[in-house]
């Protein structure tokens, strides 16, 4: 009897086994149509990378500059004799072309086939990136149609903060003030607050408000004992004295002490690399290598969520070992591998800790653009959108540091780049500059719209708009 029930088990094991193959090797017409499904896609996704939507940023006769909807730039040339079509700077397009894209070039070595003006389809929204911002956007555009041309031009300049500062405001409305060590200089902490707040009572959108208050060599607001009982202390100090730990608590107190007086912004932390004591940022760094700038600036902008004060990584791509661009140009002739691997890990990790501002410096990047200040380069900018998948608010150094302030239309160009706000000194040379090259259609409103759309969306995701 047990032989039988052995034999029984054994045949059904067989049977079993012999099954399972035979299924496995019959047609699987569901399988397949998976299969042919993916292929499909497959070939959709071909299809798809041979045609793009932007928007037309500026053309000349052989060339035209465009944007994708996740902020990428390209210049293309192309020969398109197309009367049916007539385009202008502002207008939607898709383009059909022959080749293969590289975001990391500035002009690009394709053929373009065809476009078509998409414009009367298309509004603002459809070029608006799907970041954090996305969700307050329908807000922001909400109020951008309430808003004059100048009161747009006026909302994308971060300026410093002048001397009759509410009766410029009244007049212009900026869209934030970056306020300097004299503007603290000798005040109280109600006084502090009572010109934040006057600024903020004749502003029809709520201020940004900003300050570099970095430590060390830099505290705008901790050198004034009114307002801090001792100035912050340099993130290299601090990382001698104890650590990311200390480095977390100082950030957490900054914050509580920026927030109480009306300030929104830190143009902090500097998260360049500089080991070279004789850098001219060295003093400003952490002073440390890339791996532990990368932990340096993920515990920044960590310690400062929920405090009310948005911090900004700075400055991009990289200071290096660059001289000085407060007074003049600054070359920086280092490899591109060397960029990559030595000063752009401290801006990923940033970002990926959900930096809400990256800041870009004047530096001339010759393995990237070597035409270019980094802050007027479409391909930094590129670099910044496409390898760190960025999407927060890029921020101008002062265009009227030395590196810059000579190149003609400075503010339109750094428009152009892919910036959205715009730190200035020399605010009424801004806004007639900008409002010439809308104009003369050198840039249009529609791009303009855009980058206003996303200041405004950053004003509500910072709760300083109910």
């Amino acid at each position: 009897m047990k032989k039988k029930i052995i034999i029984s088990s054994i045949l059904l094991v067989i049977t079993i086994f012999v099954a399972i193959i035979i299924i496995n090797y019959l047609p699987k017409n569901k399988d397949n149509s998976k299969e042919s499904n993916s292929l499909e896609t497959l070939q959709e996704t071909k299809n798809n990378n041979s045609s793009l939507e932007v928007m037309l940023l500026s053309q000349t006769e052989n060339t035209i500059t465009v944007e994708t909807k996740n902020n990428i730039i390209y210049t293309f040339s192309y020969q398109i004799n197309n009367p049916e079509s007539p385009i202008n700077v502002g207008d939607y397009l898709r383009l059909t072309y022959e080749g293969n894209l590289n975001p990391d070039r500035e002009k690009q070595d394709i053929i373009i086939t065809n476009f078509q003006n998409i414009t009367s389809d298309y509004q603002i929204q459809d070029m608006l990136d799907d970041g954090f911002l996305s969700s307050y956007y329908d807000r922001a555009l909400s109020k951008l149609n309430s808003m004059t041309l100048e009161e747009k031009i006026a909302q994308i300049l971060l300026v410093r903060y002048p001397d009759n500062g509410t009766e410029e405001q009244n007049k212009y409305q900026f869209g934030g003030y970056l306020f300097f060590a004299k503007d603290f200089q000798g005040k109280t902490k109600e006084e502090v607050i009572n010109m934040i707040n006057k600024a903020n009572e004749v502003s029809k959108i709520p201020l940004i408000t900003a300050v570099d208050e970095e430590g060390g060599t830099v505290v705008r607001i901790s050198s004034n004992p009114n307002l801090a009982s001792s100035s912050f202390k340099s993130p290299r100090t601090l990382y001698q004295e104890g650590g990311f730990d200390l480095i977390k608590e100082d950030t957490i107190e900054k914050s509580y002490l920026l927030k109480s007086l009306g300030i929104n912004l830190n143009l902090a932390p500097v998260v360049d690399v500089a080991t070279n004591t004789s850098d001219y940022m060295y003093n400003r760094s952490i002073g440390l290598s890339t791996e532990l700038t990368e932990t340096y600036a993920k515990t920044v902008i960590e310690a400062s969520k929920g405090l009310g004060v948005s911090y900004t990584l700075k400055h991009f791509p990289g200071y290096g070992n660059n001289v000085d661009t407060h007074t003049g140009s600054a070359i920086d002739n280092r490899s591109y591998e060397d960029i990559l691997t030595n000063d752009l890990p401290p801006f990923q990790a940033g970002i990926a800790s959900d930096a809400e501002a990256v800041l870009v410096s004047h530096n001339t990047v010759t393995s990237i653009d070597a035409n270019n200040p980094a802050s007027l380069s479409p391909s930094i900018h590129n670099l910044l959108h496409n390898m760190l998948d960025f999407q927060g608010i890029i921020i101008t150094d002062d265009l009227d540091m030395g590196a810059v302030s000579n190149i003609e239309n400075n503010v339109v160009k750094a428009l152009l780049a892919g910036n959205n706000l715009i730190i200035v000194t020399d605010y009424q040379k801004s806004i007639n500059e900008v409002k010439t090259a809308i104009d003369n259609q050198i840039i249009s409103e529609n791009h303009l719209d855009k980058i206003v759309t996303k200041i405004i969306a950053w004003k509500y995701y910072k709760g300083l708009i109910n």
